[in-house]
């Protein structure tokens, strides 16, 4: 990650349910703002599109004008920096553990 600011920015962007939601729909590809907008009845289109600013700021996608239409992509790589970073190392350690603890649950007292 380039700076703290930028690891706020996508901690922030992911803290919401909503635009986890939009960034799932973007996992099989990119759509358009008024399809991810369709996505969400509940809210009002000018509420969809903060929520994308947010994702944008931090860089969890990217918006490509084609047309009239704007496409979203999603932009992976923050959340595989955030998985490297604060993930990773957290995830070795913990099967690291439960493999002594299977071990010492396995061996038999002496």
């Amino acid at each position: 990650m380039s700076s703290k600011d930028d690891s706020d920015r996508i901690f922030k962007a992911l803290a919401d349910s909503r635009r986890r939601r939009i960034l799932d729909l973007l996992k099989d590809g990119p759509q358009t703002t008024g399809t991810l907008c369709a996505a969400f009845p509940e809210l009002d289109r000018c509420t969809v599109m903060q929520h994308m600013r947010v994702l944008e700021a931090a860089s969890l996608i990217i918006a490509q004008r084609k047309g009239r239409e704007r496409w979203n992509h999603l932009n992976a790589l923050p959340i595989k920096d955030i998985y490297d970073r604060w993930i990773g190392d957290y995830a070795t350690d913990a099967v690291n553990m439960l493999a002594k603890l299977k071990a010492d649950l396995e061996t038999p007292p002496n």
